[in-house]
């Protein structure tokens, strides 16, 4: 086994490792007990969701980091799970606006604007769309896609795997991981644009609910997940990261990712615990709201 070939500082780090993600885990679930019982039942169990995405993914880097053939796994299972976060994250920012109804009321005479990262923050001539029913359903869409094809497209890369014809590293065009690459990218882009789109729109309203660093909080883990792990392994499938005798390139960047991805998960679940538990005033109602702004 792999611990039975590690040095002492080697066997230092793993441990050391193991037990930030078992204090994570530990301060997760004395967060979804506080939730659980300080906030309504209406956004209680999107919160825990959202809270839930760091412990998640550490555990899931740790698993991988004792276990290696499980990578695969492993790195599938954050996956789905974050695919369902980031529809989570969607509905929460309506959550806090007061609903759906409460939102179209408070936006009535309002428009998104749809010229932001990730696909479209450089065309600025794209139009303002009006804020409606439908524009709000085409948003919470964007992201229930990618909570419904990635889970299926990952059920379909494990599939060809086992049959040997998916390689995770083989980006040849003629193999399938390319093509199931290019087709979560595309839908991770419209998911994040569409929250992207509606965080836009009600920052300024929710900044009482601290709504700008909960948004950082689930854009750095979006970067650490997705982007510091694509570039850890291409510079692993390119060499870049020398072998290191019994492990390969690719292995040494695994290991690299999983390691790097433990320590930064587990100081976002301590962040997190702080921003999500601070007592926030509620919004006022949209009434209140008009006869303020009435002269």
């Amino acid at each position: 086994s792999l611990s039975a070939g590690l040095d002492l500082p080697g066997r230092f780090l793993f441990a050391t490792l193991t037990l930030m993600t078992l204090i994570a885990i530990l301060v997760f679930i004395e967060e979804a007990v506080y939730i659980y019982r300080k906030i309504p039942s209406s956004k209680r169990s999107i919160i825990i969701w959202i809270n839930a995405a760091a412990p998640v993914i550490s555990t899931t880097s740790c698993i991988g980091m004792w276990v290696p053939r499980s990578t695969m796994f492993t790195d599938f299972t954050a996956g789905i799970f974050f695919s369902i976060v980031i529809h989570k994250f969607l509905m929460m920012m309506i959550k806090e606006c007061g609903g759906q109804k409460v939102l179209l009321r408070r936006f009535e005479n309002g428009r998104f604007t749809i010229s932001t990262g990730p696909c479209c923050c450089c065309c600025l001539c794209l139009p303002r769309v009006p804020i409606t029913r439908q524009t709000l359903f085409w948003l919470k869409l964007g992201t229930f896609q990618f909570a419904v094809f990635r889970p299926v497209l990952i059920f379909l890369s494990i599939v060809l795997w086992t049959n040997g014809n998916y390689v995770l590293y083989n980006l040849s065009p003629k193999g399938p991981a390319l093509w199931i690459s290019c087709f979560i990218g595309a839908l991770t882009l419209f998911a994040l644009w569409a929250v992207g789109i509606l965080f836009r729109k009600v920052r300024i309203l929710l900044k009482c609910k601290n709504i700008i660093p909960k948004f950082a909080l689930y854009q750095f883990i979006v970067i650490l997940n997705h982007l510091q792990t694509t570039i850890i392994n291409i510079f692993a499938t390119q060499k870049i990261i020398p072998c290191a005798p019994p492990l390969s390139s690719t292995a040494r960047g695994s290991y690299i990712a999983q390691q790097l991805l433990i320590m930064e998960m587990f100081l976002i679940t301590v962040i997190s615990r702080v921003v999500y538990r601070r007592k926030y005033h509620d919004l006022e109602p949209p009434e209140c709201v008009d006869k303020k702004q009435t002269p």
